[in-house]
């Protein structure tokens, strides 16, 4: 379960290019990329993307989506902790 304090950074193993309207995110080994593992964000978890710095807490990036999407909390809240625990699971952020 993640904790609304904790602060996450993107993992040095990431490289992120932002295409304009998207993320596209790619794992990287030995200097090599792996394409076959390539991540594409939407407008949602590219703002997301965005937000994980290293010093913003969890609780700092649900309410910046709350306000720049015009969603409620709850919305909020379940997007970004969906979004971040993928993210996790593939080892895309770290703590």
């Amino acid at each position: 379960m993640i904790n609304l304090q904790t602060v996450y950074s993107h993992s040095p193993k990431i490289v992120a290019r932002d295409t304009g309207d998207e993320y596209v995110l790619v794992p990287v080994t030995n200097n090599i990329a792996d394409m076959k593992s390539v991540y594409t964000l939407n407008s949602t978890g590219s703002f997301i993307w965005d937000h994980i710095n290293g010093s913003r807490t969890v609780k700092d990036i649900v309410d910046a989506t709350e306000e720049k999407f015009d969603v409620d909390n709850k919305q909020a809240l379940d997007d970004v902790l969906s979004f971040l625990n993928d993210m996790k699971e593939y080892l895309i952020i770290i703590e």
